[in-house]
């Protein structure tokens, strides 16, 4: 019977595209098609009769045996790829990677297995090869994301400090207009002399350029991370809706801002001021893309993201703020472009490219990352992921604004350490205009020589922090060991936890933002004169 059946499974097996054989119960290879001759190496004549485990591989053909009866013991269909990756042997003894599908067929003298094998070698490689192409592309990113991050951080250290520098010049310029607007005012309204008046209309124009400047300077500050940083445990939603009704006013009547925040979202650790900034930044931007008025959207949500969803991010809970406009959209390059400091699509003059890169600063200071999706006529749609927070740590309570200025102090001696003339001039005439007795001193050891020799109370010292030879932190232990009861005030336009990372400043001691106005100042040395000194 199996004579009259073979020329029809022969026929069969001609007509498959893979390699064929079959075999029955006791191993022995009864069919096979010249496709096998090709693949294996060996001619018909030498593999009908023998045993299948001629095409095994040496090391695996003693286990073979009981594969094969097993099989027969319950065949089950097997498709190609099923299973583990499988090896075949050809006649010269190479073995090659093989994808092998079984099917049993009953036959009037017995059952036997069907096998098509396939040499799967080439799409091995292909993969092989996509994997250290995919290899190579990740590598080549991870080297552009680190020269990105070198040039940012040369950017960093120049605008850092420049704008620090800047920052002592702008606490002059505006405080000194601010004197000179006040004396001009006065002048102005006893004698009527619209010259005077006219005079002080353009300080007004000094004052707010100097503002102007100064926000500037916030920006390049934030983006070296240089800035003062006052993180606290936050709702994201309050910071949204405290910055709302500035927003609208900001975008213009032709535009809709619309604010969907989800309520109950896990609190994050951050600046409230870096974030008004960040939304007023991002704003501002969407507005710029939507010269005929659209739609811009504000949400909140909790997220929780997969390892590297979100830049290096790693898995977790964050809570994301995204702005979406319905703007005119950026083309890929302008994307990939956006938050590199200085670059900017807006005309000379009107843009200073250092917007988004501030935001980027700021949002990964914070420990998250941002995410920028956009594309032309489809609008754009910016959102900054922060950690969440534990839940039982509590939002704090808002602090009640200290009073306004008053003369309660007039009186205290207050010992003024700073080695820029210009600003240690300027704190000292703040101070007496206030009834303050002052004392100056333009370095370290002066101010030590000072506290020593004086014969009065010294109530509080007002010192820069980072100054030449010895910091105002060194100063200030040298003078509490002298005079245990004083209070210290320092001043700096370095950020706080910078300071802290340098060893230039402890934890929990008052710092004053630089530029500082006059009611600045008065406010921050009140608060330290008001309450209990502690040390540096």
């Amino acid at each position: 019977m199996r004579e009259r059946d073979e020329p029809f499974l022969r026929a069969l097996l001609e007509l498959a595209p893979d390699a064929m054989i079959g075999v029955d119960p006791t191993g022995t290879i009864v069919l096979m098609n010249a496709r096998v001759e090709d693949l294996f190496g060996y001619t018909r004549d030498e593999l009908l009769g023998r045993p299948v485990e001629l095409l095994v591989p040496a090391r695996l053909a003693a286990a073979h045996p009981h594969h094969r009866q097993a099989y027969f013991a319950d065949p089950r269909q097997r498709p190609m790829g099923a299973g583990a990756q499988l090896v075949a042997r050809r006649k010269d003894n190479t073995e090659f990677p093989a994808d092998i599908s079984l099917s049993a067929i009953d036959t009037p003298t017995g059952p036997l297995v069907s096998a098509a094998i396939r040499d799967v070698s080439d799409r091995i490689e292909a993969e092989r090869e996509r994997q250290r192409f995919t290899a190579q592309a990740e590598r080549d990113r991870e080297e552009r994301r680190r020269l990105q991050t070198q040039r940012l951080e040369s950017l960093g250290q120049l605008a850092g400090g420049v704008a620090h520098d800047f920052n002592n010049l702008l606490a002059v310029i505006s405080n000194y207009a601010a004197f000179a607007g006040e004396a001009l005012e006065h002048a102005a309204s006893r004698h009527l002399d619209p010259a005077l008046t006219a005079a002080r209309a353009d300080i007004a124009h000094v004052e707010r350029a100097a503002e102007a400047a100064a926000a500037l300077t916030r920006q390049l500050l934030a983006f070296a991370r240089r800035d003062v940083v006052r993180p606290q445990v936050l709702d994201l939603n309050t910071v949204v809706d405290s910055v709302t009704a500035l927003l609208g006013r900001t975008i213009g009547e032709d535009i809709e801002l619309e604010v969907d925040t989800t309520s109950g979202i896990s609190l994050v650790e951050a600046d409230p001021g870096q974030i008004h900034q960040i939304l007023m930044n991002v704003v501002i931007n969407a507005r710029h893309a939507m010269p005929d008025g659209g739609l811009i959207t504000i949400e909140t949500a909790d997220v929780v993201l997969p390892d590297g969803a979100i830049g290096a991010l790693p898995a977790g809970s964050y809570v994301s703020v995204a702005v979406t406009d319905t703007g005119r959209g950026m083309d890929p390059e302008t994307v990939s472009r956006a938050f590199e400091p200085f670059f900017t699509t807006k005309p000379r003059g009107e843009g200073s490219g250092l917007g988004l890169a501030t935001v980027y600063g700021i949002v990964t200071r914070a420990g998250g990352d941002v995410d920028l999706q956009s594309g032309p006529g489809s609008g754009t749609r910016f959102a900054a992921y922060f950690p969440a927070v534990d839940s039982s740590r509590r939002v704090p309570e808002p602090a009640r604004p200290l009073p306004g200025p008053t003369v309660s102090h007039a009186g205290q001696t207050v010992l003024v350490l700073d080695d820029e003339p210009a600003l240690r001039e300027l704190a000292a005439r703040v101070l007496r205009r206030h009834g303050y007795v002052v004392l100056v001193a333009a370095g370290g050891e002066e101010a030590i020589r000072l506290a020593r020799d004086h014969t009065g109370e010294i109530d509080a010292l007002v010192t820069d922090v980072v100054m030449p030879r010895l910091s105002g932190p060194v100063v200030a232990e040298e003078i509490r060991a002298m005079r245990p009861g004083i209070g210290v005030l320092f001043v700096s336009g370095y950020a706080r936890d910078e300071l802290a990372s340098a060893g230039r400043l402890h934890e929990g001691v008052d710092l004053l933002e630089k530029p500082f106005g006059e009611l600045d100042l008065l406010a921050a040395l009140r608060s330290v004169l008001e309450r209990p000194h502690r040390r540096a």
